[in-house]
């Protein structure tokens, strides 16, 4: 049996009661689990009587472990209903005589009720990039790159160039001027094929040495003709659907990229307008998972959490990180918090069709099948993969309603 006796916003406190014929019962088991485990001199294991058993137990702490396990028996039971969502609890009393039932008294950090503001009076102040001349022909300059071919060419090095070269030692390689260090690209613009050029290595700023090099070869992209063979090429029937093409591909990204903006300008006004009290058990785990991340970040720098907190600590900036860390996991909380009561209350539902079609999606981005990714992803991930695209479906049925 259970009842609440006191309920305070997120704070409520209920007494169980359980009935004495399972207190026994479960004080039976947790002897028996002892007496197939404790050696007791002169009886061979699991016939020691119970009597010598609890005297070497303990009377006292055979109850105390009863307790427990009656707690974890009941207490999910009484809190389902009594219709609670617990994030932390905390035993307040408790009274177990044997041969009587076992009461006790808990208070419940229950999951937070969320009131939404007036959402539907929101002003979404998002602008659409406007789909000019000179954003079609950057897309179709940028589609002729991606059909370009690297040729040699007989001038000087230029900034987007492929250079080839051979180092003293007889090494060869490319260098991409693009993504080469300033110093490497300074040595190597405006040389030709043939031309020898010092090359520093430098350690930070200071130049160490400089490598003789002589350049090999240079090589520019080559772009194809932008007409209806190019069309053709990638797979329209003239340069004209081509282009009809680009522009109705550009208009669905920047409807598309609105539409994220505004949901995300929604869940930001949500987040900061909604009424809520966050339980202390659940900021907590919270910052324990920012923390968790933060160890991950840090340990692919080959640098220990512990290490940069005890540094954080001499240098006098651990309070500050504290706080920063704190008012973080609220914010991720007031969002996730927002977009769950939005969804409630827009009812929003996730079919299994429309998630298989996300996963299908999420899996050509990582060149892979739909099988395979679930698989590696685990059955934990996959659920919360669900919530999330759930919670990104009602976010974007609300912006429709705002839009309509």
């Amino acid at each position: 049996m259970a009842e609440i006796l006191e309920r305070d916003g997120y704070k409520v406190k209920i007494k169980v009661e359980v009935p004495a014929s399972q207190v026994e019962q479960t004080y039976r088991t947790v002897l028996s689990s002892y007496a197939s485990r404790v050696m007791v001199p002169g009886f061979r294991p699991g016939k020691a009587p119970a009597k010598v058993i609890e005297a070497k137990i303990g009377k006292e702490s055979l109850l105390d472990e009863v307790k427990e396990v009656l707690r974890d028996e009941t207490f999910p039971k009484a809190a389902r209903e009594l219709s609670l969502l617990p994030v932390g609890v905390r035993v307040l009393e408790e009274h177990l005589t044997f041969g009587e039932p076992y009461v006790y008294t808990v208070e419940v950090e229950n999951y937070p009720e969320v009131k939404l503001p007036d959402w539907r009076s929101f002003k979404l102040e998002v602008e659409t990039p406007e789909l000019t001349e000179e954003v079609v022909n950057k897309a179709l300059e940028d589609l002729r790159s991606r059909y370009g071919e690297m040729v040699a060419v007989d001038r000087e090095v230029q900034a987007t160039d492929h250079v080839f070269i051979e180092t003293e030692d007889g090494g060869r390689f490319p260098v991409v001027m693009e993504n080469a260090q300033p110093h490497v690209r300074e040595a190597l613009l405006g040389k030709k094929a043939g031309d020898e050029v010092l090359v520093p290595v430098k350690d930070g700023e200071t130049v160490v040495r400089e490598v003789k090099t002589r350049v090999l070869e240079v090589k520019a992209l080559q772009l194809p003709e932008l007409d209806d063979e190019f069309a053709k090429t990638v797979g329209e029937e003239n340069l004209e659907s081509l282009v009809a093409k680009v522009r109705e591909t550009l208009k669905a990204q920047f409807e598309r990229e609105t539409s994220k903006a505004k949901a995300s300008q929604l869940l930001d006004k949500l987040a900061e307008a909604i009424e809520v009290e966050i339980p202390p058990t659940m900021l907590m785990r919270e910052e324990q998972g920012l923390l968790e991340g933060l160890a991950e970040d840090l340990q692919e720098q080959n640098l220990d959490l512990g290490e940069y907190l005890e540094q954080l600590e001499k240098d006098g900036k651990l309070e500050e990180f504290k706080q920063s860390m704190s008012q973080s996991a609220i914010k991720r909380l007031r969002r996730s918090l927002a977009v769950e009561a939005l969804a409630d209350e827009l009812k929003t539902a996730l079919s299994q069709e429309e998630f298989d079609e996300f996963l299908a999606e999420l899996a050509r981005s990582y060149r892979t099948t739909p099988s395979r990714l679930q698989s590696e992803l685990g059955r934990d991930t996959l659920a919360r993969l669900r919530i999330q695209r759930l919670h990104d479906k009602a976010l974007f049925e609300a912006v429709q309603i705002l839009a309509s």
